[in-house]
């Protein structure tokens, strides 16, 4: 089945709301002959989709598989831009990498590069991000705002937020956010984020959002266990990760253009709410130093504020931080 035709079909479906949609809606919708649209109904049955079809009433899905393709993912995206535009991979290197590759060449944005696995996926520092097949989100999103370079940082605490009430709205559960890019929940991280920009000196070309989250593991490597786990792991239950991918998207696309029409001021302050370390005493490892003190906030720029002892407020633009437990 062309993918033209797939997405009219997933189109027509997602606005029927789970209602019927007849034959011939579905017909002229998609431009072909009756018969034609019942061989494109069993192609999306092969492919896991459930549906039901009645006669004089037409089609409806009543169940969609928990896959991360195009097709599951287009179903109830209620965005206007964002993610329309889908790149799934099976398996890649790294969806970042392949973001990084479509981006050498003009490319709509709000374009998402998403995969099923990730064979050398990685985190801030170039670390290794375990991603395997089935069990989380391994996405990259792709932006082009009209933006000077040094308004870029704020996309990752953008995207920070964006999951964090994604999480929320799907689970139930309460994440917390690490400065600069880590989501935690118990303690435990579950998403790491990673900003990487192509730009002039006075213009973005793009950015790239690598979000790599923890859904549905059940375990986790013995050098990551005390340290990693994953949403099933903490409800106890399975999650629907094209679900959550798609209200990711939603809160991406909505903080996005809150930023460019009004700035960071609303945003910072949703940030600092979940934040894990604001008002707390912490360790801020630098390239350079190894600073200790407690957490004020954060600036418009997304720059973490840190009170030593001796009473000097340092600006920390990039580090590793942990909470500093025996100052608590």
């Amino acid at each position: 089945m062309q993918s033209s035709v797939k997405q009219k079909l997933l189109e027509a479906f997602s606005e029927a709301n789970g209602e019927f949609v007849s034959g011939q809606a579905l017909a002229e919708i998609v431009g072909c002959s009756r018969t034609a649209i019942w061989k494109h109904i069993e192609a999306l049955r092969s492919e896991g989709f459930e549906l039901e079809a009645v006669r004089k009433k037409g089609y409806r899905i009543i169940h969609k598989p928990d896959k991360v393709t195009e097709n599951e993912l287009l179903i109830g995206l209620q965005t206007e831009w964002l993610g329309k535009e889908i790149v799934f991979k099976e398996t890649t290197d790294s969806t970042q990498k392949e973001a990084h590759r479509l981006a050498q060449e003009p490319f709509k944005e709000g374009t998402v590069v998403i995969a099923e696995e990730q064979t050398a996926g990685r985190g801030r520092m170039a670390r290794e991000w375990h991603s395997p097949k089935y069990t989380g989100i391994w996405m990259s999103v792709m932006l082009k705002p009209a933006l000077p370079p040094y308004k870029a940082p704020q996309f990752t605490l953008i995207t920070a937020v964006a999951v964090v009430e994604a999480i929320r709205e799907v689970t139930g559960l309460e994440p917390e956010i690490k400065w600069p890019n880590d989501i935690l929940l118990n303690g435990k991280k579950i998403t790491g984020i990673l900003t990487e920009l192509q730009a002039d000196a006075d213009q973005i070309h793009s950015i790239i959002i690598g979000i790599g989250l923890n859904v549905n593991q059940k375990e986790f490597p013995e050098e990551l266990a005390e340290i990693a786990t994953s949403l099933a792991i903490e409800k106890g239950e399975p999650v629907s990760r094209s679900q959550l991918v798609q209200e990711i998207l939603k809160n991406i696309e909505t903080y996005y253009h809150v930023y460019m029409k009004d700035g960071f001021t609303d945003i910072k302050k949703r940030w600092e709410k979940y934040a894990v370390s604001i008002g707390k005493q912490i360790i801020a490892r630098t390239v350079t130093a190894t600073i200790k003190g407690k957490a004020l906030g954060i600036t418009e720029e997304g720059v973490l504020k840190l009170l030593d002892d001796e009473g000097t407020i340092h600006d920390i633009y990039s580090a590793d931080i942990e909470i500093n437990k025996t100052a608590e």
